[in-house]
């Protein structure tokens, strides 16, 4: 396979999840914070691709840059998923043990409603939506590195 396929290969999956990740979201499993967290990633891991393949941009550089977001976002999944596990505390600002302000502030109707970051809304055989994410970047940043090594 050339490096181009690759490249083709690892952002098309970058897209094809983050088009998932929106899917999701538009059938109603809102996503909380640390699941924002993962799809900036995925979007440099897509540009990466687009310059790379569209705008003719060559060299290994952009394959290890492709390869980094794929870690990052597969990182950020990592934690993510400590944390829905209960093997780590996660950050106080979306998990239930955070400090969400006075009783009043959680009966009030106004503004969407906050997703915590330690529940899953969605395990898909046994799990979560951020445990795929891992897998499938990690799987995406060995492709890229594949790709530097063209």
């Amino acid at each position: 396979m050339t490096r181009n396929s690759l490249i083709f290969i690892a952002a098309g999956g970058s897209f094809a999840l983050l088009a998932g990740a929106f899917l999701f979201q538009a059938i109603g499993y809102a996503p909380c914070q640390l699941c924002l967290w993962q799809r900036w990633p995925h979007a440099a891991a897509i540009v990466i691709g687009a310059l790379v393949l569209a705008a003719g941009f060559s060299g290994r550089l952009w394959a290890w840059l492709g390869a980094l977001a794929a870690a990052a976002t597969g990182g950020i999944g990592i934690y993510h998923t400590g944390i829905e596990r209960g093997w780590w505390q996660g950050p106080t600002s979306c998990t239930g043990s955070g400090d969400l302000g006075s009783g009043a502030d959680l009966l009030s109707m106004d503004g969407p409603a906050l997703v915590l970051c330690d529940q899953v809304s969605l395990w898909i055989l046994g799990l979560s939506m951020a445990s795929w994410n891992v897998i499938f970047s990690l799987a995406f940043m060995a492709i890229w590195i594949m790709a530097a090594r063209r």
